[in-house]
């Protein structure tokens, strides 16, 4: 009789739901009215503070003067530095979704993988950009192999970690289905791998291709002399506010295509019911054995270096010694260079992560839970996450100054993205029957929100936690860098770099793998415990 109660009740949900429907054609007025109404007032916003001078044009330039300069550069060459841009984009992402894929699907589906691989690729993932750059030009020189392998290692992280979260949470009982069915290797890609991932995938994609534009901003400021980025840059270097603004717009015009098209192709592919998040079919109890297999990887890369120092078979200059870079770790370590410079960017970088994540989780959960406020923001913050962050750096100096607190922004900013989209897209893919068990039961927002909704999206606010701590690293390295050096490790690198001194920018490097790695053991403690009811 119970049962018979709540099907009836579900019954008349869902009928009240069809007959309240509308015409698509309406729908789809109604929300891009309201998609339009912030870019509208913030487009009337310029007007207003131009108008009035609020701001001197060397920092916020005219929309006038942003129009004509978009004219004046389209006559020009503008496309074709955006055509050089846009190549060396496409072929960064196509290595790093295969490579994110190959390398999530394997440390997701095999535990033993996962146990080799993990803690080298967050120790590698966790070092920022720009901390390679150095060592990468010396490597593959400043040609389009460089920006194109830089652009590579941004998408290939996103790519893996959201993958790897998709294979991990694959229903156990649609693996115990796929063994009784004796299903070939590759029936298990296609029948039950792929569809699985795919929602995680996608956000991963979004993400990467986010990290893809402000990674090629980077390598553009730092080692080309063309792309759309290196047009930016050199409108900030010289105030020429009218040209950041240009390429503000080209990019984000060119990010919105992009990110429409991602949607577009997501609602293709995915289009059945999305079950629960599923348990852990592993022991979430580290044993010793484990330990030994994550520390084999650096140990054979430990050996190579030890056998390259050895016999000399590359020059100092570009590899330095282990003993070398032991010795520069323990002299950083005694005079407090090196501790100091460590705790003002840990503290930079777990600040900004601190505000700018919880912001983002925050405005995720709101905006999937009241549908209204979702298609008001939603797409204007999905534009700006599209637009590199470093080309905020001018207004964020101007209206802040090169003090700590002008940095901590910056990193907070590049903190919020990845954990506003992972937790907005886990919302919008949240499963369908919990809202509607949550109708029949009469749950309240709050009920609905603690014991459905954030257990369920729990897994992807930590992957995008995985993703915003080190977007705040590069952030930190970033601000260090443009926005006046100061005190940090990057600055400490960075003046290593300068002076030739490769042990000290090898000491930092090892440091910051070091952390990274300690970081994300503390990030997997956290999942487990938040989550620990997925191991029951």
């Amino acid at each position: 009789m119970r049962s018979l109660l709540l099907k009836k009740n579900v019954i008349t949900h869902l009928q009240k739901q069809k007959n309240n429907s509308t015409p698509p054609f309406i729908f789809a007025s109604y929300h891009f009215a309201l998609a339009m109404i912030v870019p509208c007032l913030l487009l009337v916003l310029w007007f207003i503070t131009s108008k009035y001078h609020w701001l001197p044009e060397q920092i916020l330039a005219t929309p006038q003067q942003t129009w004509h300069s978009l004219i004046t550069l389209a006559h020009q060459d503008l496309w074709q530095q955006l055509s050089i841009s846009l190549i060396r984009l496409a072929e960064g992402l196509a290595l790093g979704i295969i490579g994110g894929l190959l390398l999530g699907i394997c440390m997701g589906y095999s535990t033993s993988v996962e146990k080799y691989l993990s803690t080298t690729f967050y120790a590698l993932a966790i070092i920022p950009t720009l901390a390679w750059i150095p060592l990468l030009i010396v490597w593959l020189g400043i040609e389009n192999t460089l920006k194109i392998f830089i652009i590579f290692k941004a998408t290939l992280i996103p790519i893996c970690i959201h993958t790897q979260v998709g294979v991990r949470d694959i229903q156990i009982k649609l693996k115990e289905v796929a063994q009784t069915l004796h299903l070939s290797p590759s029936q298990i890609l296609l029948k039950l791998i792929l569809p699985s991932i795919l929602p995680h995938f996608f956000t991963g994609l979004r993400l990467a291709v986010a990290a893809a534009w402000t990674t090629l901003i980077v390598v553009e400021l730092l080692a080309s002399s063309e792309g759309i980025g290196y047009l930016m840059v050199t409108g900030r270097q010289l105030f020429q506010m009218d040209i950041v603004f240009v390429s503000i717009v080209v990019i984000a015009c060119v990010g919105i295509i992009l990110d429409q098209l991602l949607a577009y192709l997501e609602t293709r592919f995915i289009f059945w019911p999305h079950s629960t998040v599923a348990a852990h079919s592993h022991s979430s109890q580290k044993v010793f054995s484990d330990y030994l297999r994550a520390s084999i990887i650096p140990l054979c890369l430990l050996v190579i270096w030890v056998f390259i120092s050895n016999f000399h078979l590359i020059t100092t200059d570009i590899l330095p010694t282990p003993w070398s870079v032991i010795q520069a770790l323990f002299g950083g370590f005694t005079d407090h260079s090196l501790t100091d410079a460590l705790q003002q960017s840990m503290y930079r970088a777990m600040l900004g992560l601190l505000l700018g994540g919880s912001l983002g989780i925050v405005l995720g959960i709101v905006l999937g839970q009241f549908k209204l406020l979702e298609r008001l923001f939603a797409p204007t913050l999905n534009t700006f996450r599209l637009i590199a962050i470093f080309a905020w750096i001018p207004l964020i100096t101007a209206w802040f100054g090169l003090t700590d607190l002008s940095k901590i922004i910056f990193i907070a900013l590049a903190s919020f993205f990845p954990l506003f989209i992972a937790t907005w897209q886990a919302m919008t893919w949240r499963p369908k029957h919990l809202i509607e068990m949550s109708a029949v039961l009469k749950l309240n927002h709050a009920q609905l929100l603690f014991k459905f909704i954030l257990p369920s999206i729990a897994p992807a606010i930590f992957a995008g936690l995985h993703l915003a701590l080190l977007y705040s690293w590069m952030a930190s390295f970033g601000a260090e860098y443009l926005m006046g050096s100061g005190i940090g490790i990057g600055s400490y690198m960075m003046a290593a770099q300068q002076s030739f001194e490769m042990d000290r920018v090898f000491a930092g490097t090892f440091l910051i793998a070091m952390i990274g790695i300690f970081l994300n053991y503390i990030g997997l403690y956290l999942e487990k415990k938040c989550t620990s009811w997925r191991n029951n």
